[in-house]
């Protein structure tokens, strides 16, 4: 991929968009444009799903050793390739140089050998003598073209959660990244051409339109989502018409429960790490502090302190934790929350844009603690998505699991306590797909993710997440005379 003008990757190679439509690709640490993506129609779909399609059928049949070897050659390729994925990533999200790489690419390369190793390791129940003179065994077979929407929070590994999987367990992929960072998945999608058949994984480029073309497309078989609760209801609708099924990771407003016993300087760095990493852009970030009302004074004042030192820039400082939010929408969004803060909440730091020297143009946004809150309040109740840390207090064990639990998502949480029964018994009681103790964030290939409620349903990450690209078939052979 060269220059400005970016181009679909369809069937192993970059290809125009039929009607030339385009969209500007920003760079948010500036506010200004720097490239041009195709904004794909439905011929544009239709030709990618038709290549997904034709390579179906030779994907499907080559053996798990194979499937396996060429996602280990992608791995590496991806690990070669760092510095320019690294500066693809950066440009198009503001992202910290130095985080993306130390946090982003070292997963990314995990996440997609781990799916290799997958491949090979496929379970089901035993072959038995079920019936009288009747043996049955279990297949688990690919699901076909897997229809893919990855978000523009972490493009990259977003996309790398997508297709690894989809293509370890045997399907073919069409994936539409975010109109605002369809960068990094471009030159993704060319580093494993290189090992991978013509049409196994496919890349659109649009927006809204474009991603409601491939998820009505009648090829794809199951249809896969990260992003937000709207766009996973309308995609869930969608899929219901023509029974396709369906993998939904939506919003989150995870709850950081810190108890009196808490260490408060750890509780605090800890949650503003997790809470303002990526800007606040993540779906299990720890936004949403209840604390103990004995310990909230001295908390907050602890929270507000990792605030003040947390420091926003663009790629190129150094020592920057955080960039700029992603588009100009999720910045007038952010700062919305904030001016419609009700009286009883108090801004204790940030709560406006950054502008000025080092700012120029960018969508920065200050961290942010906003204290006081109930729990019915706007900053409570809905997600975010950006760099916010808010603040309740509660007073026993019951009104701690009553507030965690009383919103309408449930992707992941976290328990702040030294006594180990209260621990254990929190993790039961809190209905959230992941529940950490006394950390929040940390992720591994093994263990899955994925939420409750309007959090949507299925699996990213571990065998679970590998299972749910495939389909099970039951056969039976007569064995009588």
């Amino acid at each position: 991929m060269t220059g400005k003008r970016l181009r679909n990757f369809v069937g192993g190679e970059y290809v125009d968009a039929k009607d030339g439509r385009t969209s500007e690709v920003i760079d948010p640490s500036t506010g200004l444009a720097y490239a041009e993506a195709p904004v794909s129609g439905a011929e544009d779909v239709d030709a990618a799903v038709r290549a997904a399609a034709e390579a179906f059928p030779g994907w499907r049949d080559a053996t798990p050793k194979d499937r396996a070897l060429a996602l280990l050659r992608i791995a590496d390729a991806v690990e070669a390739r760092a510095e320019e994925l690294i500066e693809a990533e950066c440009r198009n999200t503001g992202k910290p140089v130095g985080l993306t790489a130390e946090e982003e690419i070292p997963p990314m390369v995990d996440n997609i050998r781990f799916f290799a190793g997958a491949a090979r390791i496929l379970e089901g129940r035993s072959s038995g003598e079920y019936m009288t003179d009747h043996t049955s065994t279990i297949r688990r077979e690919p699901i076909g073209v897997c229809a893919q929407v990855t978000p523009w929070n972490y493009p990259m590994m977003m996309a790398v959660w997508k297709f690894a999987p989809a293509l370890a367990a045997g399907n073919t992929v069409v994936l539409k990244p975010s109109d605002t960072t369809p960068v990094s998945t471009l030159l993704l999608a060319e580093i494993a051409a290189e090992f991978l058949p013509p049409g196994v994984f496919n890349v659109v480029c649009g927006d809204r339109d474009t991603g409601r073309t491939l998820v009505e497309h009648p090829v794809p078989q199951m249809v896969s989502i990260t992003g937000s609760v709207r766009a996973g209801m309308e995609v869930a609708a969608s899929a219901a018409r023509d029974l396709k099924k369906v993998h939904l990771e939506l919003g989150g407003k995870a709850p950081v429960v810190v108890f009196d016993d808490a260490d408060v300087a750890k509780a605090a760095e800890g949650i503003a790490g997790a809470g303002y990493f990526n800007a606040g852009q993540d779906c299990t970030a720890a936004t949403r502090v209840l604390v103990h009302e004995r310990i909230a004074e001295e908390f907050t004042a602890a929270l507000t302190e990792q605030a003040k030192g947390t420091k926003v820039g663009p790629p190129s400082m150094t020592d920057a934790y955080f960039g700029p939010v992603n588009n100009a929408n999720q910045l007038e969004r952010v700062q919305g929350f904030l001016d419609r803060a009700p009286e009883h909440a108090e801004v204790t730091t940030g709560g406006h844009r950054l502008t000025g020297e080092g700012y120029d143009g960018g969508y920065f946004f200050a961290p942010t603690v906003v204290t006081g809150l109930r729990q019915d309040d706007e900053m409570t109740q809905n997600e975010i998505f950006g760099p916010v840390i808010t603040v309740q207090t509660f007073g026993t064990e019951d009104q701690a699991v009553e507030r965690a639990n009383g919103v309408k998502y449930g992707l992941s949480a976290s328990v702040w306590t030294r006594d180990h029964a209260r621990a254990m018994r929190m993790t039961r009681r809190l209905d959230f797909g992941a529940v950490w103790v006394n950390t929040h964030i940390p992720f591994v290939s093994e263990m899955p993710h994925g939420g409750f409620k309007h959090s949507g349903y299925g699996k990213d990450l571990s065998m679970y997440g590998f299972e749910d690209y495939t389909r099970i078939k039951h056969v039976m052979h007569y064995i009588g005379d």
